[in-house]
């Protein structure tokens, strides 16, 4: 009796856009990759690049938002200010965001050697009159990640947009800011009437 193998199926077309690449969430970036990208820009004078590296951490926004961002959004009066509410194009809500010293001393920085005014994009494409489009931010991305020698296959644009909010759930057990804040208040309530 012989046994009959049947030939392997072969079907043709074109390859999955997905095989070779790393698929799911993207981790956050940590404080030390975050402090080195911000060295590495300031040393190389590299404005644009380190107030939007900024701006991402602190904002928490997607890709889309921050290259839509216009100066009006988080410097009105030519100066950065510590509050800022942008309205998020995926899902219209309006998102209220603190800007960290550090940020705004880099955001004044770009805005005074740009000579960007109220109306403008903040982060404008080479012609002037487009914001830079998402893909050149992801580049720009890749490129920061590279310099301090991680890979950028593994972090991309949303590692930027979960790394403040990590950081804050690491250090309260909470995602919330403002809960964040009034948990802080009330330890401090809690042991100034306790020492007392």
């Amino acid at each position: 009796m012989q046994t009959q193998t049947a030939a392997p199926l072969s079907v043709s077309g074109p390859a999955p856009w997905k095989k070779g690449r790393l698929i799911g969430a993207k981790p956050p970036l940590r404080p030390k990759h975050v402090w080195t990208i911000r060295t590495k820009l300031q040393v190389e004078h590299r404005t644009r690049d380190l107030a939007m590296f900024n701006l991402a951490i602190d904002s928490k926004l997607r890709g889309c938002d921050i290259v839509a961002l216009r100066v009006e959004d988080v410097a009105p009066y030519g100066v950065a200010l510590d509050r800022a509410t942008v309205r998020q194009r995926k899902t219209g809500q309006p998102v209220r965001f603190e800007l960290t010293e550090p940020t705004r001393d880099a955001v004044d920085d770009y805005i005074k050697s740009t000579g960007k005014k109220p109306g403008d994009f903040l982060f404008s494409a080479r012609h002037g009159l487009a914001s830079i489009s998402t893909r050149q931010y992801a580049r720009l991305v890749s490129e920061w990640i590279a310099k301090i020698g991680l890979d950028p296959k593994f972090f991309g644009t949303h590692s930027l947009r979960r790394t403040k909010a990590t950081l804050i759930y690491r250090r309260t057990g909470s995602f919330s800011w403002g809960i964040a804040r009034s948990k802080a208040r009330r330890d401090i309530l809690e042991s100034k009437s306790t020492t007392h």
